[in-house]
């Protein structure tokens, strides 16, 4: 049977694909009036600091609760099922009121700070593994180290969507799953196996057909010319912020754990919105002078910025947030997967917005991009189960 937290974090997943798509195909609208990657990337990455005012008032919550109020609570509820099994013919009155003495024994041992007595080795390990999360400290210098790497992936991200078609952005970036799998056999330490490489040969070769297969869409003001160099453009940011998703998702792992529950999701984003707001705010004059960005303004009306504002906390604050909890509820095998549910929803989306048409090779490449996931996913999924 499936827990209450894994129906929900398979509900987060479904969310997050939604909203993903939806607030990429804003993004494109939003770039046809206001055309400027870094603006939007910087702006949205610093809403993250909402976090830190949020875990700051979820903690002062959990410090206000009375402990002692609740231990009362759990022993009255103990003692109550204790004496209730004494009125069952079956049970033995003596061992239900050893059972309860056990627990409320188990209870006081653990506050003491006495060592605990496991079933067996594995829950021992268990018990071990998650009870040592990061502190406050480990979470600010975590934050630090990886808020760069992550403003690279969503600058990249960005201004894929201001060069190329919501759909071939999707495909592109979802392949940093396979750039997970080659990032953590080289500094992560994860295996390689046959399965694993051909996933990956799979994947490159979807990626290279969505390149060059044609799309094309009535409303483009740009020729063919300029369409394909845009395009050709686009997926180039596109395969390289793949690449630094998975950078940053190999690192977090090293940092947080294999599944992300070491560190706190909330501080984690906030700080890297924090850091991003103070850190990275010169980042957009070297890029203008490099030609990369266009002379950074504002919106040119405040209709946009509500736009601007609006998306940024449903689909990068709300988005990452739902997605981090959905790794951490499910597994990180049903997030990536889950994701890659983007590939399907975003040409939809192109099709019914934009009134885009795809060629029957692009179709084939991001058909292939799936099952690039589906083979690596899976094989990473069986090398644990052996291990």
């Amino acid at each position: 049977m499936m827990g209450w937290r894994y129906r929900a974090g398979l509900c987060m997943i479904g969310a997050f694909v939604l909203i993903w798509v939806t607030s990429a195909e804003i993004t494109q609208k939003i770039f046809t009036e206001y055309r400027q990657p870094f603006a939007l990337t910087y702006l949205w990455i610093s809403l993250m600091v909402v976090y830190l005012p949020i875990a700051m008032c979820r903690d002062l919550i959990y410090k206000l609760l009375d402990k002692k109020w609740i231990k009362e609570i759990i022993g009255i509820n103990n003692l109550s099922s204790s004496l209730a099994r004494l009125d069952e013919p079956d049970n033995d009155p003596e061992i239900a009121l050893k059972s309860y003495l056990m627990t409320e024994m188990s209870l006081t041992e653990t506050e003491a700070g006495q060592p605990l007595l496991f079933k067996n080795q594995e829950d021992e390990n268990h018990v071990l593994e998650n009870g040592h999360e990061l502190g406050l400290r480990e979470v600010i210098k975590c934050s630090l180290f990886l808020a760069p790497v992550w403003f690279i992936t969503e600058y990249l991200s960005n201004s894929a969507l201001a060069y190329t078609s919501v759909a071939s952005t999707t495909v592109l970036t979802s392949t940093s799953g396979l750039f997970t799998l080659l990032f953590g056999a080289l500094i992560g330490g994860e295996s390689v196996n046959t399965a694993k490489i051909a996933a990956v040969l799979i994947s490159m070769a979807g990626v290279a057909m969505t390149t060059f297969g044609k799309t094309w869409a009535p409303d483009e003001i740009f020729s063919v010319a300029e369409t394909r160099r845009h395009s050709i453009t686009g997926d180039i940011f596109g395969l390289l912020s793949a690449v630094f998703y998975g950078l940053f998702t190999v690192l977090l792992k090293r940092s947080a754990g294999s599944e992300g529950d070491k560190v706190d999701v909330q501080k984690f984003f906030g700080y890297i919105g924090l850091f991003t707001l103070f850190g990275l705010w010169w980042l957009a004059w070297p890029l203008n002078a490099l030609g990369i960005e266009p002379e950074l303004k504002l919106p040119s009306s405040a209709s946009i910025t509500e736009i601007i504002v609006l998306n940024g906390f449903v689909g990068s604050v709300l988005s990452d947030y739902l997605w981090a909890l959905s790794v951490v509820w499910t597994t990180p095998l049903v997030a990536t997967l889950g994701m890659s549910l983007t590939i399907p929803i975003a040409m939809v989306a192109d099709m019914l917005v934009h009134k885009r048409h795809y060629s029957f090779i692009y179709v084939l490449g991001c058909i292939q991009v799936f099952a690039g996931f589906v083979i690596a996913n899976i094989s990473d999924r069986f090398s644990c189960k052996r291990r």
